[in-house]
């Protein structure tokens, strides 16, 4: 009895031997894997710092050449320079009697699209304060997209200075649009297209593979995605 008592105590003690080389050969492939996750970490970290300098850099090297400075989102020039870019202005009426017919005939075809475009601002606004925030979905900022500073400029004659208007908001308007479009896709369709398409967004990093069922899953009505989007920013 004694004898079968000890062989199994023996053969517990040779796989616990056994168990005990395994886990310090898992914990050393471990500690190895982390040593280089923190090193390209630190890479990727020393990369961005440098990338930043440069920028921080350049643009201030940028500003200095065309002596301009932004407070809450309006360019402030220097007045040398802003009396420099005005003798590059052309006057409203060159603007006016230079346009061709076919432009002339295109107005009131390209100002129209005004109104559709207003209409669809307004129903964001409603879409955004009902579903997206009964989704719980942060919702996209307007004025992060919505950007009027071309207006600004000296060289440009009030009509141009219209013109530059109208097309920031329109295109802004659209990438807005598509802003809360791609939270919306996010939220109720996260999965990505089998066939490729010319063109995708961010939010689409958060969605399952085509044949992914487990991960749409955890993706599905998941508001995760958005709340580290926000802390990344």
């Amino acid at each position: 009895m004694n004898k079968k008592i000890n062989e199994v105590f023996k053969k517990i003690d040779t796989k616990k031997e056994e168990y005990s080389k395994e886990y310090d050969n898992f914990r050393l492939k471990f500690d190895q894997k982390k040593e280089e996750l923190t090193s390209e970490y630190e890479e990727i970290k020393r990369k961005y710092e440098e990338k930043k300098i440069n920028f921080t850099k350049d643009y201030n090297e940028f500003k200095e050449k065309y002596e301009f400075k932004i407070e809450w989102k309006r360019i402030i020039w220097n007045k040398n320079r802003e009396i420099e870019l005005k003798k590059d202005k052309k006057s409203a009426w060159d603007s006016i009697f230079s346009a061709t017919v076919r432009e002339l005939i295109s107005f009131p075809f390209i100002w129209m699209m005004l109104l559709p475009a207003f209409f669809l601002d307004l129903c964001l606004f409603i879409y955004q304060n009902t579903a997206i925030r009964l989704y719980k979905i942060p919702l996209a900022k307007r004025n992060d997209y919505i950007v009027f500073d071309r207006a600004q400029l000296a060289y440009l004659n009030w009509i141009q200075k219209i013109d530059c208007i109208y097309c920031s908001y329109f295109n802004w308007l659209m990438q807005y649009a598509v802003e809360v479009a791609w939270r919306t896709e996010k939220y109720w369709c996260p999965i990505k297209h089998a066939t490729k398409i010319k063109w995708s967004h961010d939010w689409e990093k958060h969605f399952a593979e085509y044949w992914d069922s487990e991960k749409f899953k955890k993706v599905f009505w998941s508001i995760e995605e958005y709340k580290k989007n926000e802390v990344s920013k």
